[in-house]
């Protein structure tokens, strides 16, 4: 059974849509990339399946078990976000907070939760380094165990490699790809269509017209020509 499932929805502003009839389904273990033209509703789709907003119209159901407060969510930065004056290990913890429910303090299997994520992105020798003294590469590997703590099922990614030099974008991937092969599914916005047609298995192209489908499927549409053709994927 699908972990989401969208049929038919609107997405948009002030009763205004941006797109209409998207529809679309994850589940555990797909990678979905989510690429298309600027204001096309890409960062509105990834607010709407937060819960973040509303749809104009149409559904999402969520199944095999995932809950609202079981979804990771590693956005774009902004200049404030990072300069945040917290410890690495707090902004990791952070991620738990899902979990508390009435409890006002993190039990120690969250805080070991923590240090296992820490582990997984190679931070763990940052544990006590200020947030904000960090490199970009480092800050995106706090926040992507930060999600991680959130969830063992989804990951939302918004443009996680943005701002990123090449180095660290390739090692940044590669942390996401060995995340989805572990069973976490993965949907991520992207500008970076060689990037999505690497490492998806799915892609959903938001524009005029609408494209969802394999990764092979949408090598063969005209969506990805007009990219190769010079169309901008930016969000």
């Amino acid at each position: 059974m699908a972990l989401i499932k969208c049929e038919n929805l609107s997405l948009g502003y002030d009763g205004k849509a941006i797109v209409e009839n998207l529809s679309f389904e994850v589940s555990a273990g797909d990678y979905l990339c989510i690429v298309g033209e600027n204001g096309s509703g890409k960062s509105t789709l990834m607010k709407t399946l937060l819960g973040l907003q509303r749809p104009l119209g149409g559904t999402i159901e969520r199944g095999d078990g995932l809950q609202k407060n079981e979804t990771g969510y590693l956005p774009q930065q902004t200049v404030v976000q990072k300069d945040f004056p917290a410890s690495v290990k707090e902004v990791v913890l952070s991620g738990c907070q899902g979990r508390l429910g009435l409890r006002p303090f993190y039990s120690k299997s969250d805080k070991a939760l923590a240090v296992e994520n820490m582990e997984k992105m190679g931070i763990t020798a940052l544990a006590d380094r200020c947030y904000r003294e960090l490199s970009g590469g480092q800050q995106q590997r706090v926040l992507l165990a930060r999600a991680l703590c959130a969830t063992e099922k989804l990951l939302l990614l918004d443009e996680p490699v943005s701002g990123l030099d090449p180095k660290v974008t390739a090692e940044m991937y590669s942390l996401i790809e060995s995340l989805n092969k572990s069973g976490v599914a993965v949907i991520m916005i992207s500008h970076d269509i060689s990037a999505a047609v690497k490492y998806a298995s799915h892609i959903l192209h938001i524009g005029k017209t609408v494209f969802y489908g394999t990764k092979a499927e949408y090598q063969k549409s005209s969506y990805a020509l007009m990219f190769e053709e010079g169309g901008d994927g930016n969000a």
